[in-house]
């Protein structure tokens, strides 16, 4: 028995054997991330910790803070591992749509290396104008005269109206009752599109000066308009919206790589869409 024992203890596969087994053992042991049950706590994982904690409550973690910060690390290691084990992390769409987006945040953050010099916001601006554009400031006084746009009754409203602002009736008491204000005083076109409509503002920015003109359409019917003080709309310089203009800029080149980035990766994948009416292979 002991001559078989020692032969045995001298074949070189039992040495492998062997070897491997105390290989594999130590990479359970040591490895992060595994299913050995084992979870490191380095220095790094602390310092985001007390990171986190200075962010949330303007102070440093006490020991006891500390503690809890730790052991609420390794709660949420230990869940997580566990669901990875179990496979829930597989077909969630919140893990997707969450992976997703520190996949995008990365490609952002890589392409973010520079600031934009004068020239590149010169050359947004220029081909972005409409965005930044100041609208036209305007003042004007308005009397609801029909709920239709068009019709007998609205021309008849236009002329009933029109003669009693001659006779120097409040324009305020004439009309059909409306929430809308009768004055508007310095507004902006966007408002007044916001409140009127588009078509509306549009209208007061080509009207004559200081004239009763209608009717005028909005949103709400016709209206009988005088425009008093308009500020035409101007395209401003650089300076005067640099701050927005640079906020666009960077929006725009963050979409922009995580638009490189996904067309980058898509071109590794083949997709298969497999329907009861057809496979299609893209």
């Amino acid at each position: 028995m002991r001559m078989r024992f020692r032969t045995l203890l001298g074949e070189p596969m039992l040495h492998f054997l062997l070897i491997g087994i105390g290989l594999f053992a130590a990479y359970q042991w040591m490895a992060p991330g595994d299913s050995s049950g084992r979870i490191v706590i380095t220095q790094g994982v602390v310092d985001d910790l007390v990171t986190q904690h200075v962010a949330a409550k303007g102070r440093e973690p006490s020991s006891t803070d500390l503690n809890h910060l730790i052991e609420s690390y390794v709660r949420d290691e230990i869940l997580y591992r566990e669901g990875v084990r179990l496979g829930l992390d597989r077909d969630d769409i919140v893990v997707k749509r969450r992976v997703r987006q520190k996949i995008e945040m990365i490609a952002e953050e890589d392409a973010s290396t520079r600031a934009p010099t004068d020239a590149d916001l010169s050359a947004y601006l220029t081909a972005n104008q409409a965005r930044f554009v100041q609208p036209a400031i305007l003042t004007f006084e308005q009397v609801f005269i029909a709920a239709s746009t068009s019709g007998p009754g609205v021309v008849q409203a236009v002329a009933v109206t029109r003669a009693a602002l001659r006779t120097g009736a409040d324009p305020e008491e004439l009309g059909k009752p409306t929430l809308l204000p009768h004055r508007m005083t310095r507004t902006p076109a966007d408002l007044v599109a916001r409140d009127f409509g588009a078509s509306f503002a549009a209208a007061l920015d080509k009207v004559p000066l200081g004239e009763w003109i209608g009717p005028i359409d909005s949103s709400f019917g016709a209206h009988y308009v005088r425009v008093s003080d308009r500020t035409p709309a101007v395209a401003p310089q650089l300076e005067a919206v640099r701050d927005q203009v640079v906020r666009e800029w960077e929006n725009e080149r963050r979409q922009r790589a995580r638009n490189d980035a996904y067309t980058k990766m898509r071109g590794e994948y083949q997709v298969s869409i497999e329907t009861e009416r057809a496979t299609e292979r893209r």
